[in-house]
C-alpha cells in the first residue's frame, strides 16, 4: 500500500465536505493518510448553463474518473448521484459511506422570524400558492413537483451552497428543492422548511450517499476501502443503480429511486418515472433481501417499462438529449 494516497475530488464546498470525511474514515481503519487532489470539472467550469442543456451531472465525475483511469490519483470520491450508470472500463465502486437523508427539501427564505417550517404539503402549497418560483434545475423534481404545482415557474439554480440560500433570501425565488443530505452535512438543516415525502417527490437514484470509486486491478485499495463500505448504503445503491441500467435511463431523465432498510437484511425499493410535465406517473415497489439488491432493481425496472415508463423515457430524452448517468 501507499504511503500516501492521492484522493480525487471536485473543490466544492460539498465535495471536499465528502473527501475529507473519507480520508478521515481511512485514516481511522488504520489506512495510509490522504492527500486531497481538488480536479475542476466540466461541470464547475460550465456554472451559467442549465445542467440539462450542456450534458447532465456526468460532468461533475469525467475528469476525476479520467485522472484515476491515468493513474494520476488513487481514489475518486464522488456523490453517487453524480455517476453514470454504466462506470468507465477498468472502475468499480469500492466503497460507499452511510447514506445521509436521502429526501428533497424544501427551503423557504429567512423571514423576519428565521427559518420557516412547515408540516405537511397541504401547508406548504398554503404557504406558496398555486404560481410559485422555484429554484430547481432537476428534470426529475420539475416533473414530480408539477403535479403539486401546476402553475409554478421552474428556474435552474447553481453554484455553492451558501450562495443559493443568500439568492433566496433576497428574493430571487419563493422557494428552493435542494437535497436534504447536503443541507445537513454543510451545517444548514435548519433551513429545511419540508422534507418532501416519497409519495410527493421520489428522490434521484444515490442520493445522500458518497461513493469512492478506484480503480478494478487496484488490489490494495480495495481491501483498504472493504474497511470503510457501509453495507446498507452499498445494498441499496447497487439497487438503485441496477433499476437506473434498467431503464436505460440518463442523467436529465425524470428517474426517482429510493432502496430503504428493513428490518433484518430487507430491502424496500420504490421508484417513480414522471413526464416531464406531470401529466402522466408510473410507480412501482418491491421488497428483497439487500443480497437480491441488483435482482430487486432490475425487476422493478422492468416493471415499469412494463407500465408505460419507457414512452416517457423517450420522450424526455427527446426534450433534453439526456446522456448516461443516475438523475440529478
Amino acid at each position: 500500500m501507499a504511503q500516501e494516497l492521492r484522493l480525487g475530488t471536485r473543490g466544492s464546498q460539498l465535495a471536499l465536505w465528502q473527501g475529507n470525511t473519507v480520508a478521515a474514515r481511512i485514516a481511522a481503519s488504520g489506512g495510509p493518510p490522504c492527500r486531497i487532489v481538488v480536479i475542476k470539472t466540466s461541470g464547475d467550469r460550465l456554472q451559467e448553463a442549465p445542467l440539462s442543456e450542456v450534458g447532465g451531472k456526468r460532468l461533475f465525475v469525467k475528469e476525476i474518473e479520467d485522472a484515476l483511469l491515468r493513474g494520476e490519483i488513487d481514489l475518486a470520491v464522488h456523490s453517487s448521484k453524480d455517476m453514470p450508470a454504466l462506470l468507465p472500463e477498468g472502475l468499480i465502486i469500492g466503497a460507499v459511506l452511510p447514506r445521509e437523508d436521502p429526501l428533497d427539501a424544501v427551503v423557504l427564505p429567512v423571514g423576519a422570524l428565521g427559518p420557516r417550517a412547515v408540516a405537511t404539503i397541504d401547508d406548504l402549497i398554503g404557504v406558496l400558492g398555486q404560481s410559485p418560483s422555484i429554484g430547481t434545475g432537476s428534470v426529475r423534481r420539475v416533473a414530480q413537483l408539477t403535479r403539486l404545482f401546476p402553475g409554478a415557474e421552474f428556474h435552474p439554480i447553481r453554484g455553492n451552497l451558501d450562495t443559493r440560500l443568500r439568492k433566496l433570501d433576497e428574493g430571487a425565488h419563493h422557494a428552493l428543492i435542494l437535497a436534504a443530505a447536503g443541507l445537513r452535512r454543510l451545517g444548514f438543516a435548519s433551513r429545511i422548511s419540508l422534507a418532501l415525502p416519497v409519495d410527493a417527490c421520489v428522490p434521484a437514484p444515490g442520493q445522500g450517499i458518497v461513493a469512492i470509486e478506484v480503480r478494478e486491478d487496484d488490489a490494495d485499495a480495495r481491501r483498504m476501502l472493504a474497511g470503510i463500505d457501509d453495507a446498507a448504503a452499498s445494498a441499496a445503491l447497487t439497487a438503485e443503480r441496477a433499476l437506473v441500467q434498467a431503464l436505460g435511463g440518463g442523467c436529465q431523465t425524470p428517474i426517482g429511486a429510493l432502496a430503504s432498510p428493513e428490518d433484518g437484511d430487507r430491502l424496500s425499493l420504490v421508484a417513480a418515472v414522471v413526464a416531464v410535465d406531470g401529466s402522466f406517473a408510473v410507480r412501482g415497489h418491491v421488497r428483497g433481501t439487500r443480497a437480491e439488491a441488483a435482482a430487486l432493481g432490475a425487476r422493478l425496472g422492468a416493471q415499469l417499462i412494463a407500465d408505460g415508463a419507457d414512452g416517457i423515457l423517450l420522450e424526455a430524452r427527446r426534450e433534453h438529449g439526456a446522456v448516461e448517468g443516475i438523475q440529478p
